[in-house]
């Protein structure tokens, strides 16, 4: 090890670049939360907490934007019974034709 560095041509900032469409921020997040995210991750194989937790924000996201009817469809089509879910399905599919037809 050398007594003394220079420093002189070295560049302030992260060392890895972040990539467009991505901003690097500091949160705080709650230790149960994300132990839960990193039990997740472990538990399939691997992969970033990090990414699955923005996943999980995107989704609530494009949820929230969910009109109700289409969000009591997904939520019946989950929860009932197999031959009353194909219907629901079925329906749903008919549903997006006609509105893809106007």
């Amino acid at each position: 090890m050398k007594k003394n560095y220079d420093f002189g041509k070295a560049k302030r900032g992260a060392v890895v670049k972040t990539p467009p469409g991505k901003t690097r921020i500091t949160i705080r997040i709650d230790d149960d939360v994300l132990e839960w995210f990193r039990k997740r991750v472990h538990e399939s194989g691997g992969g970033s907490y990090q990414a699955m937790m923005n996943q999980a924000l995107r989704d609530y996201v494009e949820r929230e934007a969910e009109p109700l009817e289409d969000t009591l469809r997904r939520v019946l089509e989950e929860v009932l019974p197999g031959s009353a879910r194909k219907k629901a399905a079925k329906k749903k599919r008919k549903a997006t034709r006609k509105k893809a037809r106007t």
